[in-house]
């Protein structure tokens, strides 16, 4: 594994040896994986929209002189995902899409919660966001990491995922695409993953049997396996 920073500005990401088109893997709200400005160990301020957090992504691929990726996206960063694959056709391979869809609205009574009352407000969206038999260590560390980020940065991250939707562009997507949703997702219902695969020329869906919206934490090998069924179809 070989870790770096980009300037600017600085975007912390790690990098593991691999066979076929580079995957890029973009993470939610509060989440990491390539860290997005603000969190983790990036540095500069998150943003407030998909739109912005997707031109950070297009320069971290200009950076590294990645002409052309497969995009992996969790929830935001499926959102951003979706975004660069209509936006920039010619520099994403294929989508795999996890616990996400073409529109994210927030309750806005997590909105306000996030600015008047964050402790408690970060704490129901971890009871939300994990299935019911999730280890709670995970959900615990995922609190903890979401809490890290600070207000300022996850308020960012749920204004810009509620003022995502692209619900009438979607069916212009034209890569090869996955879409992962967990049985018990309480934030993006299966429904809505599925409705995302029907619209996309190319999309595929696939449910994971007893995981939540953290489907990649609850039921790794699951994903792993169908996630890499799809990317040996080439």
């Amino acid at each position: 594994m070989n870790e770096g920073h980009l300037k600017p500005p600085s975007l912390y990401y790690t990098s593991h040896p691999g066979n076929g088109p580079p995957a890029v893997l973009i993470h939610g709200a509060s989440t990491y994986a390539l860290d997005l400005p603000g969190h983790g160990r990036s540095e500069g301020a998150g943003q407030e929209s998909i739109e912005a957090y997707a031109a950070d992504v297009v320069a971290f691929l200009d950076e590294l002189a990645i002409e052309r990726a497969v995009l992996i996206g969790h929830s935001m960063g499926g959102a951003i995902a979706q975004m660069i694959a209509l936006s920039h056709p010619d520099r994403v391979d294929r989508l795999v899409l996890l616990a996400t869809a073409a529109r994210l609205r927030v309750a806005p009574a997590i909105l306000e919660g996030i600015r008047t009352n964050f402790e408690e407000t970060v704490r129901l969206i971890s009871q939300w966001a994990w299935g019911p038999g999730a280890d709670p260590l995970w959900v615990e560390r995922g609190r903890e990491m979401m809490e890290a980020c600070g207000p300022q940065v996850l308020y960012g991250d749920f204004l810009a995922c509620d003022r995502f939707d692209i619900r009438d562009q979607v069916a212009a997507i034209a890569c090869p695409t996955l879409v992962l949703v967990g049985s018990e997702d309480r934030m993006t219902p299966p429904r809505f993953g599925r409705w995302l695969a029907e619209q996309i020329p190319q999309g595929e869906f696939a449910l994971i049997d007893g995981a939540g919206h953290m489907l990649a934490l609850e039921r790794p090998q699951a994903v792993v396996n169908r996630v890499a069924a799809f990317l040996a179809q080439a």
